[in-house]
């Protein structure tokens, strides 16, 4: 989604800043109250801007949804793309899972804005979920089929397998104040993650490389 004002003429570098703060300031809000409770009024005011000015660059609020959707899934999905069948299995989960983990750490308020639209039924993000996001979870799923017939992976639906490893690694980014509150002062600091990866990485390895877990 090219911002309207890159559309009528090359940007400048200030024109380029200040579409970032529009982004910046529209992540906390979106985030906060979805799609549905923020307004354009609300993104204007946490850039420090007038609404005219927000909308010079993004003709509307479904233009800056658009927009951050774009960037938050290109982060997102950039881990599973790397998936590949040439190499071994139990090193690409592991890796897999801390770098969905140091997501969660760094990007909690994307973390949280798709997973407010998709609580919300997923309005303006339908055709990337039906459309780009099903045919790499379709090809990384060949992947995992690959790695168990050459007998490198237990048999376990790969779709599952994938959607697993979201709900544990990103549940420390939607679930955030839970966590803390839960493990207290002494273990809610930032080594929560580290604690995360190496408790995660031993489920799911011994649960799904042969000769793992006593099987």
């Amino acid at each position: 989604m090219t911002p309207r004002a890159g559309r009528t003429q090359r940007r400048t570098r200030i024109q380029e800043a200040k579409e970032e703060v529009i982004l910046e300031a529209a992540l906390d809000v979106f985030s906060a109250n979805g799609f549905r409770g923020a307004t354009v009024d609300q993104i204007a005011e946490a850039a420090g801007m007038s609404k005219p000015n927000v909308l010079y660059y993004f003709r509307s609020k479904e233009a800056v949804f658009a927009a951050l959707v774009a960037r938050v899934m290109d982060i997102w999905l950039d881990p599973l793309r790397v998936f590949d069948v040439e190499k071994d299995p139990a090193a690409e989960i592991r890796s897999y899972i801390r770098r969905k983990l140091e997501m969660a750490r760094d990007y909690p308020r994307e973390s949280r804005l798709f997973a407010n639209e998709v609580l919300q039924g997923a309005p303006n993000t339908e055709a990337f979920l039906k459309g780009e996001l099903k045919d790499l979870v379709d090809e990384k799923a060949k992947v995992i089929r690959a790695w168990q017939a050459a007998g490198k992976l237990r048999k376990v639906d790969p779709y599952h397998l994938i959607f697993s490893i979201w709900a544990t690694t990103q549940h420390y980014a939607d679930f955030d104040v839970q966590v803390r509150a839960v493990l207290g002062e002494g273990l809610s600091g930032e080594g929560r993650f580290e604690d995360a990866a190496r408790y995660l990485e031993t489920l799911f390895i011994n649960g799904l490389i042969p000769g793992k877990g006593g099987a």
